[in-house]
């Protein structure tokens, strides 16, 4: 009964607001599997290099996308520029010093810093070995400043750090420096001299200096005794050694950029809604294998610029929407959310006064795993359960109106084990109390973040219902009277449970 009458008064609201406003069915036509076939072919080109984050592909899909919004006459949506730029660290290792009681040891012959370590010189009078399986003794030790060693239980990561099965107890015992033994020694090829890119140049807390090292290293330290505490797990014992540890690192700074366009309103033009897909991928490996990211999230893309045309030819018709609608795709999703969240700090446009956020994020495939429903027919629907009570009887009564997609709420699930919830950028928006809906197609399997993720294997025809789904979504939400409520209370401990 409930649920009838929710559809009954969904119904009713959508008929008055037909009544009202120009219907839509025109501008979604307009939305067509050959034009996002078009868009998707050069977004998911190999010109495009695979659009990793602050790399020159990334930055001609950027000018690809700009160049779009402005060809339909959306105005700049940032202060006169159609991008937002934000900055994007990257260290290099120029050299890195190991010596025990003066013997210098040589890098990838016998010792590797961790690519993370920071620039540091660091000197030790005394080493603490604690064997794998001396957990229980760690609690009550006091190694604050100290150095320690252990045996890596792990394969060697790309920044030489391996791991061992003991690091978790000593995650928060202050420890300064680690000396992980492990192989294989000397390495055949030198490992990686580049770090990981970041958002920031500064640190809330600074990690320990973490060596891997060869058994020769090890003996340098322990001398005849290594041979015993190898063996023995349980071994904790202090060795009196001269350590010198030094890493010397360059920091390369680069730019990254969301691109964002707006299309003014009318009579409520200071309220906004945004529609937004991540246009960044993986890159490349090498100079031959390109990650495409057709589905992941060139789909998404190509998705936000046919609703954006859809709208422009609209309100090209005199026949625009009340809010403003603003279409952003941003980079930095790959890496963390880095694109979204940047604007969700340093928003544009007031957050307050944006009733929701639409997210596309991989919408051009099918879910094998799916075996219920049309396959062809269907998109999941996540988020839409937050928030605001709006947002389902909304995306339900649009859906049952014009699209008659099956919406699927799977990903809903608050057990969900793949967190879908909180993988893309929509995620931001919520965290700052903003609705959201997340269009998805479920494609974690086959060629997810693989160099086999190409155009050719987006179904056209499927894509262009979904991005129609979101049109009139959009729509809707776009020219109703009101803001969507905001009514359903964040919960903070859900959030701090995102990765």
């Amino acid at each position: 009964m409930k649920r009838i009458l929710i559809a009954g008064f969904v119904f009713s609201t959508l008929s008055t607001f037909a009544q009202k406003a120009t219907k839509p069915d025109a501008y979604a036509k307009t939305i067509t599997a050959d034009d996002l076939k078009k868009h998707l072919y050069i977004v998911a080109g190999p010109e495009m290099e695979g659009r990793e984050t602050a790399t020159p592909g990334q930055k001609r899909a950027a000018a690809y996308i700009e160049s779009q919004f402005r060809s339909l006459g959306l105005q700049p949506g940032n202060n006169g520029s159609y991008q937002l730029f934000y900055d994007v660290f990257q260290d290099s290792l120029t050299n890195a010093t190991l010596e025990v009681n003066g013997q210098p040891f040589q890098l990838d012959k016998d010792f590797n810093p961790n690519l993370g370590n920071y620039p540091a010189t660091l000197k030790f009078s005394e080493i603490t070995f604690i064997g794998s399986g001396a957990s229980d003794s760690v609690k009550n030790m006091n190694l604050t400043g100290k150095l320690v060693m252990v045996i890596a239980t792990a394969p060697q990561g790309r920044g030489g750090g391996g791991g061992s099965n003991i690091l978790p107890q000593l995650a928060n015992k202050g420890i300064a420096g680690v000396l992980m033994i492990g192989g294989p020694y000397p390495r055949p090829n030198p490992l990686l001299r580049k770090g990981q890119q970041s958002t920031s140049n500064y640190r809330r807390f600074v990690n320990p200096q973490i060596y891997s090292i060869s058994e020769n290293v090890a003996r340098a330290i322990a001398g005849n005794d290594f041979d015993n505490i190898k063996s023995n797990t349980s071994s904790i014992k202090m060795y009196n050694a001269n350590i010198l540890m030094e890493t010397e690192k360059t920091t390369v700074t680069s730019q990254s950029s969301n691109v964002i366009a707006v299309l003014p309103g009318t009579d409520l033009k200071d309220q906004y809604l945004f529609v937004t897909a991540h246009y960044d991928h993986l890159g490349k490996r090498g100079d031959s294998v390109i990650y495409y990211g057709a589905d992941d999230d060139g789909s998404g893309t190509v998705g936000v610029l046919e609703i954006a045309e859809a709208f422009a030819k609209a309100k090209a018709a005199g026949k625009g929407p009340r809010r403003s609608v603003v279409f952003m795709t941003v980079s930095g999703e790959e890496k963390g959310l880095w694109g979204s969240d940047y604007y969700s700090s340093h928003p544009v446009f007031p957050l307050d006064k944006t009733t929701a956020d639409l997210n596309i994020d991989m919408i051009g495939r099918t879910d094998s795993s799916r075996k219920k429903g049309d396959s062809l027919n269907y998109v999941y629907v996540v988020g839409d359960d937050k928030l605001s009570s709006d947002l389902r009887s909304i995306s339900e009564g649009v859906n049952k109106k014009y699209a008659k997609m099956e919406l699927d709420y799977k990903f809903n699930d608050p057990n969900d084990r793949n967190r879908i919830y909180y993988r893309s950028d929509h995620y931001n928006f919520a965290k700052k109390g903003v609705p959201i809906i997340f269009y998805y197609d479920g494609m974690l399997g086959a060629d997810y973040h693989k160099p086999t993720d190409t155009p050719d294997k987006i179904n056209y025809n499927l894509l262009a219902k979904r991005a129609q789904l979101v049109f009139y979504t959009a729509w809707e939400m776009a020219n109703r009277n009101d803001m969507l409520k905001r009514d359903i209370p964040l919960d903070n401990n859900v959030f701090n449970r995102a990765f």
